[in-house]
C-alpha cells in the first residue's frame, strides 16, 4: 500500500499508510461484536432495569454512540481500531474535531450494512481507502504503527539542529497561511516578488532585516516560525 505524505500545521512531514479495506472491516466487525455483547449482557440483566428511561440511557444510547464516544475519548480509536492498531486522524495529521467524529459516524447509515455496505465499495475505489463518512469529514484511518513513526528530514528542517536560535520572535505571530505564501513565493525564484514580500513582512512584523538578502531574510522568518510552532507541540 502506498504511503501518504502530509505536512502538519507545524510543517512537520509525516509519512503514513492508510489502513487497508480488510483491516478496517476487521476493526468494524470487532466493534459490532463489542456492541452486540454489551446489548446481550444488559438483556440478560434486563430485570434490573426498572423503566424505559434506564433502558434508553444505559443500553440504547451507549450502544448507538459507541463509535464517536470512543474515538473522542481516545483520540481516534474504538476497541476494534485499538486491537487492529488503527486510528482516525484528519487529512492534515491533526486530531479530528467533535464535528468530524459525528459527521463520519452519521454517514455510517450510508456506508454501513443498512444500504448494502456502500462504504466498502467506496473504500475499494478510493486511493486512501476512505469511506463516504471520511471523505465528508476530511478524515483518514491510518495504521497506528505508521502514524507514530514521524519522519522528519533535518535537511529540510534545519531549525531542528542543536543550538538553533531564532532571530525574529515576531515570526510566531504569523498564520500558517501567511507562512505558506512566503514559502511559495520563495519557490518562484522571482527576485522582484521576493523583495516586495520581504518589505511587506518587515512592515507587518515591525522588524528590520538583518540578513544580507531578502531571500535569506524570508527563509529565516519561515524557520523561526517553524521553531516556535514546534515549541507548542
Amino acid at each position: 500500500m502506498a504511503e501518504k505524505s502530509i505536512v502538519t500545521g507545524q510543517y512537520v512531514r509525516i509519512k503514513q499508510t492508510p489502513a487497508s479495506v480488510g483491516e478496517r472491516m476487521l476493526a468494524q466487525i470487532i466493534d459490532w461484536v463489542v456492541q452486540a455483547a454489551y446489548v446481550a449482557a444488559w438483556a440478560y440483566l434486563g430485570p434490573r432495569l426498572t423503566g424505559s428511561l434506564q433502558i434508553i440511557f444505559i443500553v440504547i444510547l451507549p450502544t448507538l454512540f459507541y463509535c464517536p464516544l470512543c474515538e473522542m475519548l481516545t483520540g481516534g480509536q474504538t476497541l476494534g481500531k485499538w486491537l487492529v492498531k488503527l486510528r482516525v486522524i484528519m487529512a492534515d495529521g491533526s486530531l479530528p474535531s467533535l464535528a468530524a467524529y459525528l459527521l463520519r459516524w452519521m454517514l455510517m447509515i450510508v456506508d454501513g450494512p443498512t444500504l448494502g455496505c456502500i462504504g466498502v465499495l467506496v473504500m475499494i475505489l478510493n486511493r486512501n481507502n476512505q469511506r463516504l463518512g471520511d471523505m465528508a469529514a476530511g478524515t483518514l484511518v491510518v495504521k497506528l504503527r505508521s502514524y507514530s513513526k514521524i519522519q522528519v528530514s533535518l535537511d529540510e528542517y534545519d531549525y531542528l539542529t542543536e543550538g538553533y536560535r531564532p532571530s525574529y520572535p515576531q515570526a510566531s505571530d504569523l498564520s500558517l497561511e501567511q507562512v505558506d505564501i512566503i514559502a511559495r513565493t520563495l519557490d518562484t525564484n522571482q527576485p522582484e516578488r521576493i523583495t516586495q514580500l520581504s518589505l511587506k513582512v518587515q512592515q507587518l512584523l515591525s522588524v528590520t532585516r538583518r540578513e544580507p538578502s531578502d531571500e535569506s531574510f524570508l527563509r529565516r522568518i519561515v524557520r523561526d516560525y517553524q521553531y516556535y510552532a514546534l515549541e507548542e507541540i
